[in-house]
């Protein structure tokens, strides 16, 4: 009888969409991609049948669904001390939680926040718990796109998607679904893998209506599809060196998310169709991604290692502009800006990291070494404002940099003082006050005196490879050029030294192996104001002449080529 039943519900169904269709007016392109699509889901339908028909109940699917939460929960783990990451979690929750209130199926849903940049992924489990990536997040710009992915994966959810896989893989697996800690040990992978083409466009059409009806732009569905497939062509052409890891990791995710999803085209097509159908074309308006600023600093973190200085500089200044309460973000700022040779805007972003730790030496000696490469004239006077005003003991190096700036600015008596203090002393700071004057003196020119400070300074400090650097590029200055590749050589080959070292010595070919290699790694070399602001004129004009050679070469060695290719 229920095999009757079976049947006679489907001719009716399949009656019904043909009277349907005959009336709707068609909107797709002729393509044999649809009866392909029909023929496969089809065929998808009738192998969910038997499973659909014996639809397990709410109160067991959220009882194997919190059984496979407890077996996956190091998945979403956030340490205690992770205050950005809680903050996440809680923001994620009330998206949710707001999202969720449109659902169909009243489940007890809860979200998830994943901190782990890799995971360019979102998922869900069976009776209602939705877990979301950092890497995903980091792709969004809105609130909105955030609203509909959440809405998307609850969609799986209140449709029983993923009810519908814990059955068809107890059923592959030969288990019972009244077998709970073993159905637990289904591999979360299970969850993450996409769903069928139908299912998956239709967790989008209504993942987008639950955000639409939660106050959200359908935009956001847009927005995020675009950002995906941008993220996928950027993962598929960016070169990744061997050891790698996180990039392997952003790579298979972002792939096996793209092979598991139909492809964005599809997706934002059904999206723009829907706007149109639904009368939303007045929902443009977007809401901020709440704690973006978050994803923007770590980004500017990430570019500003990477060297990518003008990208870096352009995400923290967003970030700052969002959440102006951010050190490390004024922090990066003041890095990048430094790194471009804008040592204006530089030093002001360095003031206003230090407005929130003001015992950070190294960060008030950039500082410092940002009012010089300024040629701020107000620099010295305004540096000693902020030491004398700052709170907590004295800082030795920060007097060190203070009668520096009086240095360049003719006032050679307190860095004398504080020399002859640091010679007569053994102190523990001793020797970092003489390194630090030494390469003060270097900036005004006195290389004798920059060189004994910094002999002084290595003497007491050998290991040191900031010291030791800058005593290699006093010798270059004082024609010693040995001496100075040597000195380089202890820090582990600073390269441009290497490279001006050899090119003062006659050794071209060395030289410019060396400056490709400093070049390609560290691009400010290659910033004529950069190299002039903090480095002698023999640095400057050294590294002009490399460059001339280089391009001399290239355009014979292009000449060359061709010449062979026309024989």
């Amino acid at each position: 009888m229920k095999r009757w039943i079976t049947l006679a519900f489907v001719l009716a169904m399949g009656l019904a969409a043909l009277v349907t269709a005959e009336r709707r007016k068609a909107t797709a392109r002729v393509s044999p991609d649809a009866l392909l699509y029909f023929v496969a889901d089809t065929e998808h339908e009738l192998t969910r049948l038997p499973v659909t028909y014996t639809r397990i109940s709410d109160k067991d699917e959220i009882e194997i669904g919190n059984h496979l939460a407890d077996q996956y929960w190091f998945v979403a783990r956030i340490d205690n001390k992770d205050t950005d990451s809680r903050d996440l979690q809680e923001y994620v929750s009330r998206v949710g939680s707001k999202v969720a209130a449109h659902a169909h199926r009243k489940l007890p849903y809860k979200f998830h926040y994943i901190p782990r940049p890799g995971l360019v992924n979102a998922f869900a489990l069976p009776g209602g718990h939705v877990y979301i990536g950092r890497g995903l997040m980091e792709l969004m710009d809105t609130e909105d796109e955030l609203a509909s992915v959440l809405g998307h994966e609850i969609e799986h959810i209140d449709h029983y998607h993923c009810a519908e896989r814990i059955q068809l893989e107890a059923r592959a697996r030969k288990l019972r679904l009244s077998a709970l800690a073993v159905l637990a040990t289904i591999p979360i992978e299970v969850f993450q893998a996409g769903y069928s083409k139908t299912q998956e466009l239709e967790a989008d059409r209504e993942g987008a209506r639950l955000a639409v009806a939660s106050s959200y732009s359908p935009l956001g569905s847009i927005r995020l599809f675009e950002a995906l497939d941008v993220k996928h062509r950027e993962v598929e052409e960016a070169p990744r060196s061997p050891q790698d890891e996180a990039g392997r990791l952003v790579v298979s995710t972002i792939e096996g998310y793209f092979r598991s999803h139909p492809p964005s085209s599809d997706r934002i097509t059904q999206i723009q169709r829907m706007i149109a159908d639904e009368h939303w074309e007045g929902l443009t308006k977007e809401t901020p991604l709440g704690l973006g600023y978050l994803f923007w600093t770590s980004e500017a973190d990430r570019e500003l290692a990477a060297h990518k200085y003008e990208h870096a500089a352009s995400v923290a200044k967003h970030s700052v502009e969002i959440k102006p309460d951010q050190p490390n973000a004024w922090l990066i700022l003041a890095n990048s800006q430094f790194a471009l040779a804008d040592f204006t805007s530089s030093a002001a972003s360095y003031r206003r990291y230090l407005d929130f730790r003001p015992l950070d030496t190294s960060a008030a000696q950039g500082y410092a070494d940002a009012l010089y490469a300024a040629r701020d004239r107000d620099g010295a006077p305004r540096f000693k404002q902020w030491v004398a005003a700052r709170q907590g003991s004295a800082d030795p190096l920060l007097e060190a940099d203070d009668a520096g700036l009086l240095l360049i600015a003719g006032d050679g008596a307190p860095a004398k003082a504080l020399v002859e203090k640091a010679v007569r002393t053994d102190g523990a700071f001793a020797p970092d006050v003489l390194g630090r004057l030494g390469w003060w003196y270097y900036r005004k020119g006195f290389y004798d005196e920059s060189a004994r400070l910094l002999g002084l300074a290595v003497e007491q400090r050998p290991r040191s490879v900031e010291y030791q650097s800058h005593l290699g590029w006093v010798l270059l200055d004082q024609q010693r050029y040995s001496s100075a590749i040597h000195s380089f050589e202890l820090t582990g080959g600073t390269q441009m030294g290497l490279a001006i070292a050899n090119w003062q010595g006659k050794q071209a070919d060395a030289a410019l192996n060396e400056f490709a290699s400093s070049t390609r790694f560290e691009p400010q070399w290659l910033n004529p104001k950069w190299v002039q602001s903090l480095y002698s004129p023999l640095v400057a004009r050294s590294i002009s002449e490399m460059k001339s050679e280089q391009e001399k070469r290239e355009l014979a060695r292009k000449a060359r080529e061709r010449e062979r290719l026309s024989q």
